[in-house]
This record gives structure tokens, sequence and C-alpha cells, in this order.
């Protein structure tokens, strides 16, 4: 399921390097990313927090460049269609000066991340080739 992810993100080279690297994810477990954003190569960790499947899970930034994040992934059924709403919550580091970048590019940087990796991950769910992304 990681190799999934990891082709949303192919725009910032996203590598699982630690933690969970393979398979599906479960609650209480963590990845590191190592990917590629404003030029520079940054580590991230997440750990799913929140685990209700099928409808519900959440991940939280352990460590890495933000000051905190938390995503939330919501999917409902909508008549035999699953809507996916992406709620990210995060605080940028740096104090005034990361404020100041929310402000300037950080915000609109978040929303296109977000918005072209659900595309992809949207692609890849319709065209019929997920299962080849099920590992165990």
């Amino acid at each position: 399921m990681l190799i999934f992810y990891k082709l949303s993100t192919s725009k910032t080279n996203e590598t699982a390097i630690a933690g969970k690297t393979s398979g599906l994810i479960s609650l209480g477990e963590s990845v590191t990313w190592r990917a590629k954003h404003f030029g520079v190569y940054q580590n991230l960790t997440s750990k799913i927090t929140v685990f209700e499947k099928p409808d519900y899970f959440v991940d939280e930034m352990v460590s890495g460049a933000f000051n905190s994040f938390k995503h939330e992934h919501i999917f409902e059924d909508k008549g035999g269609f699953t809507l996916m709403i992406d709620v990210f919550h995060y605080e940028a580091p740096l104090g005034i000066l990361g404020k100041l970048a929310n402000i300037l590019f950080l915000k609109k940087y978040m929303i296109k991340f977000l918005t072209q990796k659900n595309i992809a991950l949207k692609e890849i769910a319709e065209n019929g080739t997920v299962n080849q992304f099920l590992e165990t």
C-alpha cells in the first residue's frame, strides 16, 4: 500500500525510509518519509493515531519540518461511490517567519500538494489497477 502512496507523490520523490516501509500500515505504526519540498530533501515521520477501518484514519507528525500536523482521512459511501475528504491541520515552524511564509506561499503549496496527490490516488483507484498495490 505504501507503493500506492509513493506513486501519488512522485513529484516530490517520496520514499519510505524507516518504520513501516511496505505493506499496509495500521494503528500505532509509523513511517518516515524522505521527500523533496522547496528544493530540499526533508524527513518526516508520521504515526497512525486513529484507525476506524474503512471510514477514517488519522496520521500525525512525530518529527519533521512542521511544528505540528494532523491529517484526517475521511471516507464516505455515496451510493456506490466513495467520497474522500482530507482535513489537514498544521502549524508552520519558525514563529512569525513561518506565519508569514504560510500567508505568502505555504498554504497554497500544501493545498496544491494534497490536491495533486489525491488526483493521482483517484486515478489509480478508478483505473482497476489498485489491487496490484495492496501488498501484504
